[in-house]
């Protein structure tokens, strides 16, 4: 039997905590703090997200069946829920939001190299929202409709290697989505990905002034005048690749340049699609791959709702929420660096499902994770009777 640290305690030793410190000096987390400082906080609410608890007294009564491993998993004495709750209402929730920017900036370097199969020089970068919604009267903070509550999280996600959000902004349900592009810093000569609900032609002009690209889709009825078209070959769906000028007073005073407009047919459904972009060198094709590449954003958001505690919250104030959310995506970030570190050729899903049950094992954490599923040899017994 393996006598060392907890997989728990061996997972926890892959975040920067000297990095964690610094964030909690900085906005005075510990300050006048006796019990349960912001490391056992976060240490908590990271095993809460790791094992699917679905309440306070959730979390107290597992971590108190195994009262004599809480030392080794860096918690000093028992966890109270009252005290969690507390710590969850009152510590600033900008410490764990700082925390998972760092994390993610580590992800990324951990995965720069991988590309989408696309021939491109620059990153590629999805941008949505999504709605999770809240009782009224719970969440009054957070007004959406008349007779319910909302926030929603504004995610950029990185689509080189696995989908890692690099930006991502929580606020109530009434927000528009295309203020959002209003917080992006753009990097030069990259992918920003969106579909047509963010279409504001002076965002987007400021993309294209940052020397960044954007795909998105064309708004019916969008008055534009056509310059010249290219060749396309029709055989692939392609039905026009055209070099367009808006036409509107407000669409061209806001969008004063050429636009680069590609329809498209799908040959298995039917449906037609028509992109837009500021790119006028990528193949039309590839502008059409492009923009296929902003499903993995919305597979992100369906991820984390069914496999993170994302949706029901342990407290019901702004800074209880956001502090969970930070948390939660903090942990999905830790999750694919360790994977890629210790080299599991397992999906993310696999490694939260056998960790979530032998959380508390003292095993070298590679032996827990194996790359191939573990399938059993049948057993044979030479003294069953045949039948037939």
């Amino acid at each position: 039997m393996h006598v060392g640290k907890t997989l728990f305690a061996q997972i926890m030793d892959f975040l920067p905590w000297s990095t964690f410190r610094r964030i909690v000096k900085q906005y005075g987390g510990d300050r006048n703090v006796r019990k349960l400082n912001c490391a056992e906080q976060f240490r908590a609410m990271a095993f809460a997200q790791l094992t699917y608890r679905e309440s306070l007294r959730d979390i107290e009564v597992c971590l108190a069946s195994q009262a004599e491993k809480l030392y080794h998993m860096g918690f000093r004495e028992p966890v109270r829920r009252t005290t969690l709750a507390d710590a969850n209402e009152r510590r600033d929730w900008r410490i764990y939001a700082d925390f998972a920017q760092v994390m993610i900036r580590q992800a990324r370097t951990t995965y720069e190299g991988d590309k989408p199969d696309l021939n491109l020089d620059g990153s590629i970068y999805a941008l949505d929202s999504t709605t999770i919604d809240l009782c009224l009267a719970l969440f009054p903070w957070a007004p959406f409709r008349s007779t319910k509550a909302a926030i929603k999280l504004h995610t950029l996600v990185d689509l080189n290697g696995p989908t890692i959000p690099s930006f991502i902004h929580i606020s109530s349900g009434k927000m528009h989505d295309v203020k959002a592009l209003d917080m992006i810093v753009y990097e030069p000569g990259a992918y920003y990905v969106f579909d047509r609900g963010y279409v504001d032609f002076q965002r987007l002009h400021k993309i294209h002034s940052a020397g960044s690209f954007f795909v998105t889709r064309s708004k019916r009825g969008m008055d534009a005048r056509r310059l010249y078209s290219r060749e396309v070959d029709r055989s692939t769906g392609l039905a026009s690749d055209q070099v367009i000028l808006l036409e509107g007073f407000y669409s061209n005073k806001g969008y004063p340049d050429k636009l680069r407009r590609i329809r498209f047919k799908d040959p298995e459904s039917g449906k037609r699609l028509a992109f837009i972009t500021n790119n006028m060198e990528l193949p039309a094709m590839t502008i059409c791959l492009i923009y296929k590449h902003r499903w993995r954003v919305e597979l992100f958001f369906k991820w984390i709702k069914q496999h993170l505690r994302v949706k029901r919250f342990y407290g019901q104030s702004p800074n209880a929420v956001k502090s969970q959310i930070w948390i939660a995506i903090t942990v999905y970030v830790l999750i694919a660096i360790v994977k890629r570190r210790l080299d599991l050729q397992i999906p993310i899903y696999t490694f939260l499902q056998v960790l979530s049950v032998s959380i508390f094992e003292k095993m070298p954490i590679k032996k827990a994770f194996p790359n191939k599923l573990y399938s059993p040899e049948p057993v044979v017994d030479g003294n069953q009777l045949n039948l037939l």
